[in-house]
């Protein structure tokens, strides 16, 4: 059930050791917020630390007996393709988690619905657990609705429409790459947090962390073979264009090839100077054109010939 401030204060003053656990999510916006974890929760110096440090890289660690995790995750009001990264922070204990962010995010608003639909959890680790899972679970719908993208994008492209489509697969490349590398977990924590937990744990909380990691990694290597699938498509769009570029600059060459015998007669007989031929033949003009038409024809069907070929 919803506890505020004051509840919570009771709760964590009581004299007993109780059966269930809390979870306390905190907006660190208000800077109040942090006042009261400091004088209120005894949380470890450790914790607040990580709140205030420039890396915000997603990892879980144990650390004086506690589980230490930072989650990157999308913004709440993301659209269909999601560029904007939220940081939850979390401290996990036997009987208490404590969840702080600056900007919503929807894994956890996800985890909070769950709460209220009554779902049941034995332990502030299966929360965690199932907060990885809601963040796997809205990364494999950004995947979905981007591969959706990625597909129209490819039916643009074979339609020829390819400058429109090198902008868009360049804009979604750098999204996806810039969640690949916020969202994914640092392997060499989870590694040792699976290795080495914390006595409190108990195995089947070691095993859905473990499982959830798992559907994360899977999770991120699809998004990875997405990011390779739109890498080879931005290739074949280089290679189309630069195609395209091949027949203008073969165009211009074959223009220029077919007026280089005019040029070359032209600039012969317009130097007016003594002893240009057929000056005083009546048929002159029109032997010249014959000349001329001829070169053109033969080197208009050398270039033909050669274009063919390639």
């Amino acid at each position: 059930m919803p506890i505020d401030a004051e509840a919570a204060s009771e709760w964590l003053t009581r004299d007993d050791t109780p059966k269930e656990f809390v979870w306390l999510h905190f907006d660190l916006a208000n800077s109040a917020c942090e006042r009261w974890m400091r004088g209120r929760l005894g949380l470890p110096d450790a914790f607040f630390d990580t709140l205030h440090e420039g890396s915000h890289s997603t990892r879980i660690e144990h650390q004086e007996g506690a589980l230490f995790a930072v989650i990157n995750d999308v913004m709440f009001n993301f659209e269909l393709t999601p560029s904007e990264i939220a940081t939850l922070w979390v401290y996990t204990h036997q009987k208490l988690l404590v969840t702080a962010r600056l900007k919503p995010l929807r894994s956890v608003d996800s985890l909070r619905e769950s709460v209220r639909r009554g779902e049941l959890f034995r332990s502030p680790a299966e929360l965690l657990a199932h907060l990885l899972r809601d963040q796997a679970d809205l990364l494999v719908h950004i995947v979905r609705r981007t591969s959706v993208e990625v597909d129209g994008i490819e039916d643009r492209f074979l339609a020829r429409r390819v400058t429109e489509t090198r902008t868009d697969l360049g804009g979604l490349r750098r999204v996806l790459v810039r969640l690949q590398r916020l969202l994914a977990p640092e392997p060499g924590s989870v590694f040792r947090l699976l290795a080495r937990p914390p006595r409190w744990l108990h195995s089947q909380d070691i095993q859905d962390l473990r499982d959830a990691t798992e559907e994360f990694s899977l999770v991120l290597n699809d998004l990875a073979g997405l990011v390779e699938r739109i890498k080879l498509l931005q290739e074949e769009v280089a290679t189309r264009m630069d195609e395209q570029s091949n027949r203008t600059l073969f165009t211009l060459t074959l223009v220029t090839v077919l007026a280089l015998p005019i040029n070359i007669v032209a600039g012969f007989f317009g130097m007016n100077v003594g002893g240009i031929p057929l000056a005083e033949n009546h048929h002159g003009f029109w032997l010249l054109v014959v000349i001329v038409a001829s070169f053109t024809a033969l080197a208009g069907w050398w270039a033909f010939r050669r274009s063919r070929n390639l």
